[in-house]
């Protein structure tokens, strides 16, 4: 994993804009070859956009995780795993109705939360994904060509790739079970069947980063429990993390977690100081944590007292998806010259606070935040280094 020992390197959490006349199947089923010769090419653009930029560690913008009807990266992972039945309910009837990441927040902003389901008026199915059998996973082929169409892509460059993949826990939040016995064991079939893709980008020599937003939000989901709950909730999460990715060489693998990106209060939102032990346990060579956002901005006082472990890097949101204002380069900066002096100039990555292609308003948008913090990066690294 490539490290910041003469600069601060830059990279980013996930999502990008898709080029112009690439479109995304309903079904990764459905895909026929017009799509994947479509595919193909588009991450070859999406890649040679971000090293135009001077971007250093690259992904394919996700491209491939953006069907499933619309459930996009959170549903991606439950189209390659075997078992599952998707199930169409009323809006009320959904048992997806229990898993609200604004849980808390509606709670307390009963008008806001009214307004944002809206977005379920009468008579409109809502899908739940449920588990029915013994799971499995049977992505090999899709991963197969995700590491493919990257390693492709990245060869003519000197830069690094990195592939997303979801968290068991994150999986589990938006899949319900029939089959298992209890939540243990039914969190670590998702990490066994989960294994299978890990390894398969590792064994490329690709990094994976592993998406866990609903580690923190998951907070949200359970108005009725304290910290210590929900502590203990969170550490069942890791452990099963920790044994999807067992046999993952630690120095390929980065662990991002944010607070959800929806936009809302986020007044609920579990501190980092509560959690930040929990993340720090999960066996990844850099770290990645939304800290950019108005909400988290102030939680660089966490690493005050919080210490990396020795050789994990850090990479923070130094640049948000919350708001469609392009951050200033002397800003950028000026917030990895402070992290530098947290946690070490050589430990840090210049990163965002979450996908930006989806996020904000238009996809020039995306790149004109990751061309500030390129930019941003090199005015820090020439008062870091001299």
């Amino acid at each position: 994993m490539k490290r910041s020992t003469d600069r601060i390197i830059v990279s980013h959490a996930g999502a990008l804009p898709a080029p112009a006349g690439f479109e995304v199947p309903a079904n990764e089923a459905d895909a026929g070859a017009a799509y994947e010769e479509s595919l193909t090419k588009a991450v070859r653009e999406v890649v040679t956009t971000q090293v135009e930029l001077g971007v250093d560690s690259v992904n394919d913008g996700e491209l491939s995780k953006r069907s499933g009807g619309g459930g996009g990266f959170t549903y991606y992972a439950m189209q390659r795993l075997s078992n599952l039945e998707h199930r169409q309910y009323s809006p009320d009837d959904s048992p997806a109705r229990t898993r609200d990441i604004t849980g808390r927040d509606a709670r307390d902003f009963p008008g806001f939360a009214s307004r944002a389901q809206a977005g379920w008026p009468a008579g409109q199915t809502r899908p739940a994904v449920i588990c029915v059998g013994p799971l499995g996973y049977s992505g090999g082929d899709a991963a197969a060509r995700d590491i493919k169409n990257l390693a492709s892509a990245i060869e003519p460059y000197d830069v690094e790739g990195f592939l997303p993949a979801v968290a068991p826990g994150t999986v589990e939040h938006w899949l319900f079970n029939e089959h298992y016995g209890n939540d243990e064991e039914f969190l670590f079939a998702i990490a066994d069947a989960l294994h299978d893709e890990y390894r398969a980008i590792t064994d490329a020599g690709l990094v994976i980063q592993i998406d866990d937003p609903d580690l923190p939000d998951g907070w949200q989901m359970f108005p009725e429990m304290s910290v210590e709950d929900y502590r203990a909730y969170a550490r069942l999460r890791v452990d099963a993390l920790n044994h999807a990715l067992r046999d993952c060489p630690t120095e390929l693998i980065r662990f991002h977690v944010c607070w959800g990106s929806g936009h809302g209060p986020h007044v609920n939102d579990i501190p980092l100081d509560d959690i930040v032990d929990l993340i720090l346990d999960v066996r990844a060579g850099c770290v990645s944590i939304e800290a950019a956002n108005t909400r988290h901005d102030h939680e660089w006082r966490t690493w005050e007292h919080a210490h990396l472990p020795a050789g994990v890097s850090f990479m923070p949101g130094v640049a948000g998806h919350s708001s469609d204002i392009v951050e200033h380069p002397r800003l950028i900066a000026d917030r990895l010259v402070r992290w530098a002096g947290l946690v070490g100039k050589e430990n840090v990555i210049a990163g965002t606070d979450c996908g930006l292609g989806t996020r904000v308003a238009h996809g020039e948008i995306a790149w004109a935040k990751l061309r500030a913090m390129v930019e941003g990066a090199r005015l820090a690294s020439d008062e870091l280094w001299g």
